[in-house]
């Protein structure tokens, strides 16, 4: 179908990312915020935007019948979900499609399959794509989750079905853990998705986290545009992320297998749009499908630098029925590009969130830096959403002038009014495992807690 205007279902960095990229291709977008955003800067660079309820997620971002009420009002036809909220919510997706409006995403039989980890492992396992050893589908009881881990070995990580965010997962390291890790798994599952149903898989000591982002349009072509390494992260949520990966095992043949086995993912879900495969790699270069993500990712500048290809462009050109404009062997990359997320929060009280007013704001710039934000000087950082300030993207010729031009990028960055983790951020780029590219999803969490 013809797109003709866009509501944004979003907030922050990622809604005004999307208005900006409607602009460039002449389309009218709406913004929806709650009454703690009407001063935010998506609510005041959209062509419209409507107030849809108070502070509380639940209340505004998440009410999908008072977004689905500002279309009618304003005449979109289209929704883009962004990121998070509801973005991966199938029902959500339907009750689009049910009321004529595109969602800009996936279908929601695929958001369903994928969403679900144990049956998203099964059908990867039948497509051939590698996945960590583990139970097939979810397990019945604790009882079960011992059999199963004493069958694999330990350490087994025991996880939600439905998880996301670092939700749902526990590991246990022997079998004398495997009753408490699979109750605490199963009732924070419970609190946090509504879902119960846990599964397990092989724990892999100091695995890399590498991603890989694929378009796909409603004709059956499907891309992949590399990789990510998203390894430094911290509880499971990335921090800082590379594209390509400087991982000692990276080469351009284990680039190539992964990105044909993302490929085949994509095939086997019957997925449109832009989605990113995870795979943890070990050091010997085997490679496991992790889960799929069925939207666009916080992460996607690093690859649109380093490509070229405006990935938010493409899911609205997807939206509209178009197809892939390239070829797999057009795609290439080119230099090297480095994200460090900029968050109001204080490293030194366990990162605790520091909302509040920005009494005073600069941002660097400059060849090759890109700043995706939605703040400015005098704008309050609210205290029910996430803690973002901005994204800050450098790109350059090789990685070690990458990260030179990202250690004056993050000296020259200045807020003041909130706590940030600028300086935290600093610290990574100066540390020796980090700059030597040889590190692990465990980086971080021994670095802070020697």
């Amino acid at each position: 179908m013809m797109v003709s205007k866009v509501l944004i279902a979003n907030r922050g960095e990622i809604a005004v990312r999307i208005i900006r990229a409607c602009r460039e291709m002449g389309l009218p977008t709406v913004a929806v915020c709650s009454t703690a955003d009407r001063r935010a800067l998506h609510a005041q660079i959209a062509d419209e935007c409507v107030c849809i309820g108070p502070p509380a997620s639940k209340d505004s971002y998440l009410n999908m019948h008072a977004i689905l009420a500002v279309c009618e009002q304003t005449g979109a036809d289209a929704i883009h979900p962004g990121f998070g909220f509801l973005s991966e919510n199938a029902y959500f997706a339907r009750l689009c499609a049910t009321c004529g409006v595109k969602f800009i995403g996936p279908s929601p039989e695929s958001i369903e399959l994928l969403g679900n980890k144990a049956r998203a492992k099964e059908t990867m396992k039948q497509a051939g794509v590698p996945v960590v050893p583990g139970s097939d589908g979810a397990v019945a009881d604790a009882q079960e989750a011992r059999e199963i881990a004493g069958r694999i070995g330990y350490p087994v990580m025991v996880k939600a079905s439905a998880g996301g965010g670092g939700r749902g997962i526990r590991i246990a390291r022997s079998a004398d853990e495997i009753e408490s890790a699979y109750d605490a798994a199963q009732q924070e599952a419970i609190a946090c998705f509504g879902d119960g149903d846990i599964y397990l898989e092989k724990f892999l000591v100091n695995p890399r986290h590498i991603e890989i982002q694929v378009l796909a349009d409603e004709h059956g072509n499907v891309l992949h545009l590399g990789e990510r390494d998203c390894s430094v992260q911290r509880r499971n949520q990335k921090l800082i992320e590379e594209c390509p990966s400087p991982a000692p095992v990276m080469n351009e043949s284990l680039r190539s297998r992964m990105g044909e086995a993302a490929k085949a993912a994509v095939r086997a879900a019957g997925y449109y749009n832009v989605g990113t495969i995870e795979f943890l790699v070990d050091e010997q270069g085997n490679f496991y499908f992790m889960e799929m993500n069925t939207r666009i990712q916080v992460e996607h500048p690093v690859t649109e630098t380093v490509t070229g290809v405006d990935i938010v462009k493409t899911q609205l050109a997807i939206a509209q029925g178009k197809r892939l404009g390239l070829r797999q062997e057009e795609i290439t990359m080119q230099g090297h590009a480095i994200e460090c997320r900029i968050n109001a929060e204080n490293p030194a009280l366990d990162f605790r969130p520091s909302p509040g007013e920005i009494s005073s704001l600069y941002m660097p710039g400059g060849p090759g830096v890109r700043i995706d934000s939605a703040v400015y000087a005098g704008y309050t950082i609210p205290p029910y959403y996430d803690s973002m300030i901005a994204k800050l993207i450098v790109h350059a010729a090789t990685r070690r002038e990458a990260i030179m031009k990202m250690r004056w990028a993050l000296a020259e960055f200045l807020v003041e009014g909130v706590d940030t983790n600028i300086d935290f951020q600093l610290s990574l780029l100066h540390n020796k495992e980090f700059t030597e590219g040889d590190y692990d999803i465990g980086f971080l969490d021994r670095l802070l807690h020697k």
